[in-house]
């Protein structure tokens, strides 16, 4: 088929046309014709030095791009990345396994050989297919360009449409550089999830109001649904007490409503006495489980179950759903509420809501018996809490990017947090957190909203050199960095599974000695450093660093808090002091 452009130029148009205005990648040979041709459109190539870091940017930036449509920016919430054939593509999967997590959508692409040539087996060679299927929603290869305008249209339906998720299209060499006449097709009308079964709903309403204790466990659905509102009016009507699903990495009710209680931390007893009740509703929840196996059942085989969400693959998958509602989560929950309010009676409301402030009184009662920092004097590092204290004083309204690990939780139960205010590494590998602050920087580079990057100094070194994206392209970005020179997390999970004090292991591969002089590293990729050693000047560097244009690193060093040291014995005799333990661990000081 001839033409006066390219596939490569049908790609690139077909992006703009639908709302696409930043291609983020690493390029290679085999992307050459489609790195040339966005030079030719309006759309911003966006360097990084790694492919995994790309991704990484690219899904920072969709799911901040999602929370401008929820304000009514008329924005496209796609990510578009461009990776590098075989090499490249396996790079790229530690982040692209985090954004199936966290249903990003994102289209993933990848240059490879010509269909004519691979037989050959030229170096570089691979199946994308077979690497990406996995992570994806769909992934395919486009093997002749007048193919390409229907597969990439239907690529960005995919990704799109919920349950919103990445897909791959691998771009041959001999596609990119085909002419081409095929117009590009209109992107359509993205479907919702919609309103749900209205007998379920009904069903689901019955329960909530026959319920003596109803507990609900909120995830990241919700948020991405921009269905929070709806939440609030749906807990309120039923007087139930709330939580965030395990592992949640954005914000889906307010954390300093009355009846929000606590996330539910991963670890089985916590897990377990959180979600005692006799009635629990589910909504859009996807990683609420333990990151190891659990002994128990989380849930209990009596409690009734409710699950609400848009993804029919998470309903009812690790426990039983006595009501399933299938559906949009804002406009099933909304409809849900209204049911629920007519059923609920002011009285047996104001009961409940009495529970739940006894509830979460009793847990603030566990807490202050829970470990305390070290009581040294001479020590001025920061301990989290006061790191996570500081940093809000100084920018209360950060729009926060989170890769923390264990100061994670801190920060989770001392920041009152609102909608859209929060998106954090939903996959749990290392390597999200400075690429996807980029990523959000670049996709507010309009709104006043300050981005700060709160990572662990584990979590900065996998991609430091994400800096040089931030320097090159002059981001608006605060990285705070929780310094404590080692895998904390790893060492606490050393307890919990071998059991133990600290000094009975030694924690192979697990501390940064020598240390990494953080601030010099990032000065080398081009942006300000700094290393923040007392505790008293955490508060004016940062108000200083968000009031500069440009990206900063602030490297704070904070005391190397670990858990209360458990016995020696394994997890039987540990059991009696896991409750403890773990409440103060994800919800303290």
């Amino acid at each position: 088929m001839g033409g006066d452009r390219t596939g490569a130029d049908l790609f690139v148009e077909a992006l703009e046309a639908y709302g696409v205005d930043h291609v983020f990648g690493n390029p290679g040979t085999t992307e050459l014709p489609i790195v040339d041709a966005l030079d030719e459109r309006g759309l911003e190539y966006v360097l990084a030095l790694h492919e995994d870091i790309a991704v990484g940017m690219a899904s920072g930036y969709a799911s901040t791009r999602r929370y401008r449509t929820h304000r009514g920016d008329d924005v496209c919430p796609l990510g578009v990345v461009n990776l590098h054939i075989t090499p490249g593509v396996a790079h790229g999967l530690g982040n692209l396994y985090g954004a199936a997590a966290a249903g990003t959508p994102l289209l993933v692409t990848a240059g490879s050989h010509s269909t004519d040539f691979r037989h050959e087996e030229p170096v570089l060679s691979g199946d994308l297919e077979a690497m990406t299927d996995q992570y994806t929603k769909w992934s395919a290869e486009v093997l002749d360009v007048a193919a390409l305008p229907t597969m990439l249209r239907r690529a960005v339906r995919t990704a799109l449409t919920p349950p919103t998720g990445p897909v791959f299209l691998g771009l041959p060499l001999d596609v990119t550089m085909a002419e081409t006449d095929a117009a590009v097709e209109r992107l359509g009308e993205i479907p919702s999830a919609g309103r749900g079964d209205a007998a379920a709903i009904d069903r689901a309403a019955d329960l909530l109001a026959d319920a003596d204790d109803p507990v609900f466990v909120l995830g990241d659905g919700v948020a991405r649904a921009d269905a929070v509102d709806e939440a609030v009016a749906l807990a309120e009507a039923a007087g139930a007490r709330v939580h965030g699903e395990i592992l949640a990495a954005e914000v889906s009710f307010p954390t300093d409503h009355d009846q929000w209680v606590s996330f539910v931390p991963p670890d089985e007893d916590a897990a377990r006495e959180a979600m005692d009740a006799d009635t629990l509703l589910f909504a859009g929840c996807s990683t609420n489980t333990t990151v190891t196996r659990h002994e128990n059942p989380l849930v209990s085989s009596e409690t009734t179950c409710i699950h609400l969400g848009d993804d029919a693959w998470e309903l009812g998958k690790n426990h039983p759903a006595d009501a399933t509602l299938l559906g949009d989560p804002k406009q099933v929950a909304s409809e849900l509420a209204e049911r629920v309010e007519q059923r609920v009676d002011a009285a047996e409301r104001a009961r409940r809501l009495e529970r739940v402030a006894e509830a979460k009184a009793e847990i603030r009662g566990r807490l202050s018996a829970g470990d305390t920092a070290d009581g040294d004097a001479d020590d001025r590092r920061a301990t989290k809490a006061e790191l996570v204290d500081a940093l809000h004083e100084a920018v209360p309204d950060a729009y926060l990017v989170d890769e923390g690990v264990t100061s994670k939780y801190v920060m989770l139960a001392r920041w009152p947090f609102e909608a859209a205010s929060l998106i954090s590494n939903k996959g749990a590998g290392l390597g999200y957190g400075l690429p996807a602050a980029v990523g959000a920087a670049i996709a507010e580079d309009e709104s006043d909203r300050p981005v700060v990057g709160f990572v662990g100094d584990g979590s900065y070194l996998y991609y430091p050199h994400a800096l040089y994206s931030a320097a090159r392209y002059d981001v608006d970005l605060t990285v705070v960095v929780s310094d404590n020179r080692n895998y904390r997390i790893l060492k606490d999970n050393t307890l919990d599974l071998l059991g133990g004090e600290e000094s009975d292991h030694a924690f192979v591969g697990m501390d940064f000695d020598p240390p990494v002089d953080i601030p010099a590293n990032a000065e080398s990729h081009g942006v300000r450093g700094e290393r923040i050693e007392d505790a008293d000047d955490i508060s004016d560097a940062v108000a200083a660093a968000v009031s500069r244009s440009g990206p900063d690193v602030l490297d704070v060093l904070v005391r190397d808090q670990g858990r209360s040291k458990a016995s020696s014995s394994r997890p039987a005799a540990r059991a009696a002091t896991a409750r403890i333990r773990v409440f103060w661990r994800f919800t303290s000081l």
